[in-house]
């Protein structure tokens, strides 16, 4: 069997920047064993699959650990291969998911919005070790939160460039990942995105951490519109908007590969 597959860099204008993901259309399902294969030997943060509908396209997303339940980058990403290898011409695109329900993606000009559903993160007590695998910078959060993901705040954006945590001990935290946000120099806030356990030590950019982080800065701010940016080494940037029990973010994306799979 032979399967297109493409690679498009997501919330990012450049190549080599924002965050990579694998996209591969299927005309049907493929075992889960075998898509689980594919991203292993990917080994990329995440492969999208998907399978055209009636209404739109079934979309699934798998680490190459495990699979996912939501994931903001690999969404614009086969959204972005679907609008411009694809030939789709329409609006918006409809993505139904197992577990986050009905997505939306709209393009406007260079840039894609995602409509997804709004996670705030709450207090919850600190989980033992988690500061000292996040590593000693010398630096306390000013809050400690929880969604899907541990949610810590800090002071400022240096506090947050200046973790280094040992993925090894981060792994064994019982979230599927850790972001640790500020306010940024230069825009609304910052975050990075750490999930070892889910094969994934450091997210380039991560759109369902901002699931989290837009609903929290927010309320923080004082406004429903915000500009962000995850401060990885890759980069990312994002355009952010709270509606109601939704957040919209804005980014771009650059192809960077097409091909095929001899499953």
């Amino acid at each position: 069997m032979t399967i297109p597959i493409y690679q498009a860099d997501a919330f990012t204008d450049r190549l080599f920047g924002g965050n990579p993901a694998a996209v591969c259309p299927l005309e049907e399902w493929l075992p889960d064993e075998t898509m689980q294969k594919i991203a292993a030997e990917n080994n990329l943060a995440e492969t999208a699959f998907f399978v055209k509908t009636a209404h739109g396209f079934h979309l699934r997303w798998f680490t190459p650990e495990l699979e996912i339940d939501l994931c903001g980058h690999a969404t614009l990403a086969t959204a972005h291969i679907i609008y411009t290898q694809l030939g789709y011409t329409g609006e918006e695109i409809l993505f139904n998911t197992q577990k986050a329900g009905i997505l939306k993606v709209s393009k406007h000009d260079d840039k894609y919005t995602l409509d997804f559903p709004s996670r705030p993160p709450i207090p919850v007590d600190l989980n033992t070790g988690l500061l000292e695998a996040l590593g000693d910078n010398g630096k306390e959060p000013i809050a400690i939160l929880r969604s899907r993901d541990y949610f810590l705040v800090y002071e400022n954006e240096q506090d947050v460039l200046d973790i280094n945590p040992n993925h090894m001990a981060l792994a064994e935290i019982d979230t599927i990942g850790v972001i640790v946000t500020a306010p940024g120099n230069t825009v609304d806030f910052v975050s990075r995105f750490f999930a070892p356990a889910a094969g994934v030590p450091e997210d380039p950019v991560t759109g369902s951490a901002h699931c989290n982080l837009i609903p929290y800065w927010a309320e923080k701010l004082g406004k429903n519109k915000l500009h962000a940016y995850q401060v990885s080494a890759r980069k990312g940037e994002l355009w952010c908007e709270l509606k109601g029990d939704r957040v919209l973010m804005s980014g771009k994306a650059v192809t960077y590969l097409k091909g095929e799979i001899y499953v």
